[in-house]
């Protein structure tokens, strides 16, 4: 499809600098008109002003749309149930965004006879791959358009020198402005770019914007109850919430705690490494009370086999792969694994630290406190039993000793 029969383009659209700049070069390049779309996952930044930005900028189909809840209901808590955890520290808060975008940018495009969408994506990371994957997958002849892999716009300073000559309002903060590239949702706010671009450079403190540093946090801890039903939680010290509300509170409560901070060095998809710092704090609550949880109600075996596959499905998540048949699939799985997952986990918050410190469930728990004891178990257990386990789980191995073979 050329230039001249794209008529009109959804665009995800956030009122700022990158985005107006995009707003009116496809408007200039492409000579169609744009309509934008502006989602609030819970950055904790006003959205509406994005909407009399665009009615400047002559947009007349300007949908502004609240999805937290759809976030973390569809989304997040669907990623937690599989204590999902990319290279092994990063939750994923970025990557579990892109596919809810995608999906309502598609919706728009469908809704309003768009025959493109365009992001604001840079061709260096990894948003570019999870928005037209997604794209693809739930509309396959979509069009996508990615300034940043077509025009010479390569900088800040043309972006507000092309700003400054079409007169697009692009607002400056007063003050001192933050030298990092931030983006955040409910789960986290990330941070790149900056000194952070050496990796032996320590962040400053002034960076962190969700979470005190675990040395100013309280001196006393700070004890919460969570009540899980089919592996989501439900309710925080008895208080019914809804999923988006529990994230909310979460974080609240982590970030006073000073929990949640990371910085790592991770591999994009795309190849390169990037260094990035982010803060989770409800997040990192929320995996280590899920894995609690699951301590007492999972069979061993399944606990296994779900650790086994988490790696693939997080990297199925961070690469792009959500509406993929096999993320799906696999989400059908930890979800049947779940039907057993209720309970209430009791966690401790102690100055960056998230401690376990109970765990029950009334109906589902595997823990037989007869069975397991170091006292009179009363006939539970035949200790006795356990010399023909081992005889037969070493008879491999005598029959290789006998044959002299050496593993040294």
């Amino acid at each position: 499809m050329s230039s001249s029969n794209v008529k009109k383009v959804a665009l995800a659209y956030s009122g700022g600098l990158d985005t107006s700049v995009i707003l009116k070069w496809l408007q200039e390049t492409y000579g169609c008109e744009v309509v934008t779309f502006t989602a609030d996952l819970g950055q904790g930044e006003e959205v509406e002003p994005a909407r009399a930005k665009a009615q400047a900028m002559g947009v007349k189909e300007i949908y502004i749309d609240d999805l937290r809840e759809e976030f973390v209901r569809d989304f997040v808590f669907p990623m937690f149930r599989a204590n999902a955890i990319y290279e092994g520290e990063y939750l994923l808060g970025t990557s579990i965004a892109r596919p809810l975008i995608a999906k309502r940018l598609i919706e728009i495009a469908n809704e309003t006879g768009a025959d493109a969408i365009a992001h604001g994506a840079t061709g260096k990371g990894n948003d570019q791959v999870r928005f037209e994957l997604g794209a693809y997958a739930l509309r396959p002849d979509i069009r996508v358009i990615a300034p940043w892999r077509e025009w010479e716009l390569t900088s800040r300073e043309t972006l507000l020198a092309f700003a400054e000559s079409r007169g697009i309002p692009i607002e400056m903060k007063r003050g001192k402005t933050s030298p990092y590239s931030m983006d955040a949702n409910l789960l986290h706010i990330s941070y790149e770019g900056g000194i952070l671009e050496d990796p032996w450079a320590e962040p400053e403190e002034t960076m962190w914007r969700w979470s005190v540093s675990p040395e100013n946090a309280p001196d006393r801890p700070t004890y919460v109850e969570l009540t899980y039903e089919h592996g989501d939680i439900v309710a925080i010290d008895g208080e019914r919430m809804t999923a988006a509300a529990v994230l909310a509170r979460l974080n609240q409560l982590g970030g006073a705690n000073g929990i949640g901070r990371l910085d790592i060095v991770e591999n994009r998809y795309v190849g390169m490494k990037s260094r990035g710092c982010y803060e989770t704090p409800g997040g990192t609550i929320m995996l280590k009370a899920h894995r609690a949880i699951e301590s007492i109600t999972l069979d061993r075996e399944v606990a296994h086999l779900k650790d086994e596959l988490m790696p693939r499905y997080a990297s199925l998540i961070y690469n792009g792969y959500w509406w993929s048949p096999e993320r799906r699939m696999l989400q059908q799985m930890i979800d049947a694994s779940q039907a057993t997952v209720n309970g209430v986990v009791r966690v401790k918050l102690y100055k960056g630290n998230v401690s376990v410190v109970g765990r029950k469930s009334e109906s589902n728990s595997l823990f037989d406190m007869n069975i397991a004891t170091f006292e009179d178990d009363r006939g539970a257990y035949d200790q006795k039993d356990a010399e023909g386990f081992i005889k037969l789980n070493a008879l491999r191995l005598r029959i290789a000793g006998r044959k002299g073979a050496s593993f040294a």
